[in-house]
């Protein structure tokens, strides 16, 4: 079993910066890959930016993955929020259990970002 967890959510002002991070725990795994997604109030859930560093055009330039896959952290760096980058951001992680060799994928529970006008 592995667990993710998202941290560093919070309520800031357009203009401003947030890092998110994501950690995975549990059995012994390594990560196949790891990205970031975000659902605001009546939308669907969206990809912000994948493991191999795909942007969703809406945060391009403004945020920035990095990933330290001996901590199996991924940190989200935005920077210029806006508005409409509110949204619980979710941490999903594809792991492979080294025990069985399976892939697995775990989200996280969530971060939630505010950002006011």
């Amino acid at each position: 079993q592995v667990q993710v967890v998202e941290s560093g959510g919070g309520l800031v002002q357009a203009g401003g910066s947030l890092r998110l991070s994501c950690a995975a725990s549990g059995s012994t795994f390594s990560i196949k890959a790891i990205g970031w997604y975000r659902q605001a109030p009546g939308k669907q859930r969206e990809l912000v930016v994948s493991s191999s560093g795909r942007y969703a055009d809406s945060v391009k330039g403004r945020f920035t993955i990095s990933r330290d896959d001996a901590k199996n952290t991924a940190d989200l760096q935005m920077n210029n929020l806006k508005p409409e980058d509110t949204a619980v951001y979710y941490c999903n992680a594809e792991v492979v259990i080294l025990s069985s060799g399976r892939t697995f994928s775990y989200w996280g529970r969530g971060t939630q970002v505010t950002v006011s006008s």
